[in-house]
C-alpha cells in the first residue's frame, strides 16, 4: 500500500516527463522514415521501413530528380565538411566558452571570498544585480562593440562576450565561503603566492562547484541561437542552431523533415553524454555551495 501510495505521488512528474520523453521519441522515429512514410496521414509511429537516408542518401544525384531519394543531413551544406564544420563550430565555441568562463569566475571568486579587500561586497553586490538587466538589452551594445572592434563573424565575437559569467561567480563564491579560511593561510605561511594558491588548493577544492556549473555553461552555449544568428555573416561561421534553422528555412514540406530532424538529433547526443557523465557532480555541488533549502 505504501508503495502505491508513493507511485500516485509521483504521477505528477511521470506525466510531466512525457512532455520531453514524447517529442524525442518523435524526432528519433522521424530520423529512420523515408520520404514516402513523412508525408502519410495519417503518421505512423513507428518507422514501416527504416532507412539511414536521412543521414546519407548514395543513391541521390543533383543531376537526376527522384522523389524517392533526399539529401541527407551531410549533403545539404555547401560549405568545406558540411555538416561536420558546425558540428565542430559548436563544439570549439562551447569548449573555449565554459573552460574560459570557469577560469576567470574561479578566480574572481577566490579574490571576493577570501581577500579583504575595500569594496569587494559592493563589487559582488553590482555583479549579483547584473543577474536582473534582461540580456536583450545587451545586443545592441554589444553588436557596436564587436563590430568596432573587427570581431564579427570570427570565433573571438563569439567567445569573449561569453566569459562574464554573474550566476557562474555567484554560484562559486558561494561554495567556496563554506571551506575554512584556515586552508589559505596555511599556504600563505608555507610561502605560497596567491597565483599557486589558487591553482593548486582553490581550483581542486572547488571541483564539485565547476562541474554543476559547467553543465549550465555547456548547455547554454551549445543551444545559443540569437547571438550567433546577429553576428554570424558567412555560412562557414554557423554554430549548429543557426545552421538548422537556415536548413528549416530553406527546405520547407514534411520530405525534408527527416533530414532536419536528424540534424536535431545528432545536435542533442553530445549534451545527453556530457549530462550523464557529469550528473553526479551536479547534485554534489549544489548540495555543497550553500544553496539548497
Amino acid at each position: 500500500m505504501a508503495r502505491l501510495n508513493g507511485h500516485l505521488l509521483r504521477l505528477p512528474f511521470y506525466l510531466l516527463s512525457l512532455t520531453m520523453v514524447i517529442p524525442f521519441y518523435w524526432l528519433l522515429i522521424t530520423v529512420f522514415k523515408p520520404p514516402s512514410e513523412l508525408a502519410r496521414t495519417p503518421p505512423s509511429f513507428v518507422p514501416q521501413s527504416p532507412t539511414l537516408a536521412n543521414f546519407y542518401d548514395a543513391a541521390w544525384s543533383p543531376e537526376r530528380i527522384n522523389p524517392g531519394h533526399l539529401q541527407g543531413i551531410f549533403q545539404r551544406f555547401q560549405v568545406d565538411f558540411g555538416f561536420w564544420r558546425f558540428l565542430f563550430n559548436s563544439l570549439f565555441i562551447t569548449g573555449a566558452v565554459t573552460v574560459g568562463s570557469l577560469l576567470i569566475c574561479s578566480l574572481a571568486a577566490y579574490v571576493i571570498a577570501k581577500h579583504d579587500i575595500k569594496g569587494r561586497r559592493t563589487v559582488f553586490l553590482l555583479i549579483i544585480a547584473s543577474m536582473m538587466v534582461p540580456w536583450q538589452t545587451t545586443l545592441i551594445p554589444n553588436y557596436v562593440i564587436m563590430r568596432n572592434l573587427g570581431w564579427l563573424d570570427s570565433y573571438t565575437g563569439y567567445i569573449v562576450p561569453a566569459l562574464a559569467k554573474a550566476f557562474v561567480l555567484f554560484f562559486l563564491v558561494q561554495f567556496l565561503q563554506s571551506l575554512p579560511d584556515e586552508l589559505i593561510q596555511a599556504a600563505r605561511v608555507d610561502g605560497a603566492g596567491e597565483w599557486r594558491i589558487w591553482w593548486r588548493i582553490v581550483l581542486p577544492l572547488l571541483r564539485p562547484a565547476l562541474a554543476a556549473m559547467s553543465i549550465f555553461i555547456v548547455l547554454a552555449e551549445w543551444n545559443n541561437f540569437l547571438w550567433p544568428l546577429i553576428i554570424v555573416q558567412s555560412d562557414e561561421m554557423a554554430n549548429l542552431p543557426v545552421a538548422l534553422a537556415r536548413l528549416n528555412s530553406y527546405y520547407a514540406g514534411p520530405d525534408h523533415q527527416g533530414a532536419i530532424m536528424a540534424g536535431g538529433l545528432l545536435a542533442s547526443v553530445p549534451t545527453i553524454v556530457f549530462f550523464l557523465i557529469f550528473q553526479r557532480y551536479f547534485v554534489r555541488g549544489i548540495a555543497l555551495s550553500g544553496l539548497k533549502g
